[in-house]
């Protein structure tokens, strides 16, 4: 099965979350399907509360879809393991554990590898992240950007199949999140890992994306997709985002998210006069 399908592949998946007496069931995904090839890098992108997590953590086997089915690498996935490398808003690195002892936890389960190379890994997700001289620093003692490096550098040591990131820089500042924008981009030149990366952030989307994948409002559906090599052409670099090629797709992913987001409130609006209507 696995030489007839792409790396991904994402068929005819719904989700539906079970409400209670008051609150009916939650439709968040209807019927979305998807391929994606090894090493390519993929954005979710819409707005808030439409189902794009949900449908990244069911890739993950976080969740259980109601319909449908993925497959990664020719498998099924049934749960989640350490071939799906997850890399959250939240910080997820052990405070108690240095930065190269963070990084190192990422090999801690590999058991095709020997102590050695294990070590070789560390060191070689430690430099690819930038963070060398701050090895041995507690990771309570760095930066939220450089806590997400590490989080990023621990999952790569794991060796993962793919790469699921769920709005991972959502919580950094301006200029932090554009540094690790370019590092991610870097990372992803050197390592050629393929990532799912879910974001509500338009810019974002636009600049990292080899397709953007951009969803409906709840239930999630794929308006459109787009391969934003059709449209921005060349290395990404701080100069594409002054591109015109650059600014007319942005204008048209925004124009598509604002149109999204309007029916999103339009949704929250009439939900909530429905539970109005029913407690009265």
């Amino acid at each position: 099965m696995a030489g007839d399908m792409p790396f991904l592949r994402v068929d005819g998946v719904s989700k539906t979350f079970a409400g209670d007496a008051r609150h009916g069931d939650i439709h968040v995904i209807d019927n979305v399907s998807m391929d994606v090839a090894a090493g390519e890098f993929v954005v979710y992108l819409g707005p808030s509360g439409c189902g794009k997590t949900t449908l990244m953590r069911i890739v993950g086997g976080l969740e259980t879809a109601n319909a449908g089915t993925v497959y990664l690498a020719g498998e099924k996935v049934v749960g989640a393991d350490r071939k799906k490398g997850m890399v959250f808003q939240a910080y997820t690195s052990f405070p108690w554990l240095t930065v190269i002892e963070n990084i190192r936890f990422g090999t801690r389960y590999r058991d095709d590898i020997g102590d050695a190379e294990k070590e070789a890994i560390t060191r070689h997700y430690l430099d690819l992240v930038g963070l060398a001289d701050f090895a041995n620093y507690y990771v309570n003692r760095i930066s939220g950007g450089m806590r997400q490096r590490v989080a990023i550098a621990r999952t790569l040591a794991a060796a993962p199949d793919i790469l699921l990131m769920d709005e991972p820089f959502g919580a950094l500042d301006a200029q932090t999140r554009e540094f690790l924008q370019d590092q991610l981009l870097e990372i992803n030149r050197e390592e050629r890992k393929t990532t799912v990366f879910v974001t509500h952030d338009v810019d974002e989307a636009v600049y990292l994306a080899d397709r953007i994948f951009m969803f409906s409002a709840r239930p999630a559906t794929i308006i459109e997709e787009i391969r934003v090599a059709d449209h921005i052409t060349g290395e990404r670099t701080l100069e594409t985002k002054e591109s015109e090629a650059f600014f007319h797709l942005r204008n048209h992913v925004r124009d598509l998210m604002r149109d999204q987001a309007r029916r999103t409130e339009a949704i929250a609006q009439q939900e909530i006069m429905t539970a109005q209507a029913e407690t009265t």
